[in-house]
């Protein structure tokens, strides 16, 4: 994080954040995992993927995770998303299996979501980094301080925006969202544990897309290329 390669948009609105006590104290504990020979994901230029892919200007839909995937080469920087040789996770497959079923999805060879990203979709986890084999190892450093912010950010400057908040963290951390300006839609989690318990059926992705044309923006192409690119 010594050099911070972020997009000017959000650069304008977080760059003081860098100099906060909280961000500071975060720096020095990624350092500190380093120096200890602990691998941390995702790698340091994919760290800030979800907003360098979605400047602020383009936003339309919020999507919120946790925390980065723990496993080799899985994490690269956009919730839910892998990289595109790795094997699609549970979660994810199971938000391809609604999507099928709500728009005619054709399920891809692949996990990676970064065509989502391009079209307006910020896929924000709310912790940002991870060690490799802890899953929740970074939680409670300042990382959530950082995307409260980022999610603060889209909510003063943004409008009709569409917020998929998908578990009860995600639908906590999405507390702050004016309702009366943009579409909160929420739903339990997708994981194999819940998603039988109303994210099979619930219809986010038409919805969300049917928001965005009643509201004049471009509704979002959910089906993604094929290949392993």
């Amino acid at each position: 994080m010594t050099e911070i390669k972020l997009h000017q948009s959000w650069k304008d609105v977080l760059l003081d954040e860098f100099d906060k006590d909280y961000m500071r104290q975060l720096k020095s504990f990624l350092v500190q995992q380093k120096q200890q020979g602990i691998t941390v994901y995702p790698k340091g230029q994919d760290i800030f993927n979800a907003l360098n892919s979605t400047p602020l200007d383009e936003v339309k839909v919020v999507i919120i995770g946790q925390d980065p995937y723990h496993g080799p080469e899985q994490a690269h920087g956009l919730c839910f998303s892998v990289k595109k040789d790795i094997k699609i996770p549970p979660s994810l497959r199971n938000i391809y299996k609604e999507l099928h079923s709500d728009c005619q999805f054709e399920i891809p060879n692949h996990g990676n979501l970064q065509s989502w990203a391009d079209q307006g979709v910020l896929l924000l986890n709310s912790v940002l980094t991870v060690n490799q084999a802890q899953a929740g190892s970074h939680q409670k450093k300042g990382w959530e301080v950082f995307t409260d912010k980022i999610i603060a950010e889209v909510n003063n400057r943004r409008k009709n925006v569409v917020y998929l908040l998908w578990g009860s963290y995600a639908q906590k951390k999405g507390q702050q969202v004016d309702e009366n300006n943009n579409l909160v839609l929420k739903a339990v989690h997708p994981s194999p544990l819940s998603a039988h318990r109303g994210f099979f059926g619930c219809k986010h992705f038409s919805q969300c897309n049917a928001y965005l044309e009643l509201n004049k923006k471009e509704s979002i192409q959910w089906q993604l290329p094929s290949g392993l690119l």
